[in-house]
């Protein structure tokens, strides 16, 4: 990285006032000796210094931020899952044929600990989403879509989430499908070939916001309790679920 010119003329008026009130002190106390001393010793303590706020205080700060915008994110994740992503696992969960294979296991409780959130989210990887065009309201979907189409471009816009790539990618492939689909005047009338292209866009969507809710529901046990009591009274893959506490 080039230096800034004023930063090489303030680094030569630092040097030159440094050695201009080395000289000072030879002029007043006519003692070298001390000079040197205290300059071998100050240099002495230069590597520490480094150690010091390079490698421990700087990583102390890098860890404190970087924790403080993972709470930004997850705010804007709950927002995501508030205004699109919850309706958006409904819709795309009634695609799946299979659904019922892995909705008894996105049932989390209080109870969860960490490692059972890590161990579903391991077995999720392995699960194979059949998606099937016919189950579903492709037409609700695209509705839906396109009525959040501006608050999907207002998260892309966000340079915080570009720390958040699996989430971002979630994002860029939530907005490839609404543009696939919006640019389909009818949705009911394709051939099969298109039908099987969107349904492996719907593959994708589905894939990555069943894991990113699962990531999400586990900060918000540990972070938010109130806010996964009510996560869990609305759960998308549990049939019984009720906003109201009964």
């Amino acid at each position: 990285m080039r230096l800034m010119k004023w930063q090489i003329w303030l680094g030569l008026v630092l040097i030159l006032l440094s050695v201009s009130l080395y000289l000072l002190h030879y002029a007043l106390f006519q003692d070298a000796h001390h000079i040197w001393i205290f300059l071998v010793g100050d240099i002495a303590f230069v590597p520490i210094e480094v150690l010091l706020v390079t490698l421990i205080i700087h990583r102390l700060l890098s860890v404190r931020e970087k924790r403080s915008l993972l709470n930004k994110l997850n705010m804007v994740i709950g927002t995501f899952y508030s205004e699109v992503g919850t309706v958006l696992l409904k819709r795309l969960s009634a695609f799946d044929p299979h659904s019922q294979q892995i909705s008894k296991d996105l049932i989390p409780t209080t109870d969860w600990t960490d490692r059972e959130f890590s161990q579903l989210l391991q077995k999720l990887k392995a699960y194979e989403y059949t998606i099937d065009y016919r189950r579903g309201d492709l037409k609700g979907l695209k509705d839906f879509l396109f009525k959040k189409r501006p608050f999907l471009l207002s998260l892309l816009e966000n340079p915080n989430l570009l720390e958040h790539d699996s989430f971002t990618n979630l994002l860029w492939a939530v907005f490839h499908l609404a543009e696939e689909l919006t640019h389909r005047h009818d949705v009911k009338g394709l051939c099969d070939s298109d039908y099987q292209h969107l349904c492996g866009d719907i593959k994708r969507v589905y894939a990555l916001l069943v894991s990113e809710w699962i990531d999400y529901m586990s900060h918000l046990k540990k972070a938010y309790p109130y806010l996964f009591s009510l996560a869990m009274r609305t759960n998308p893959f549990d049939p019984d679920a009720s906003p109201e506490i009964k």
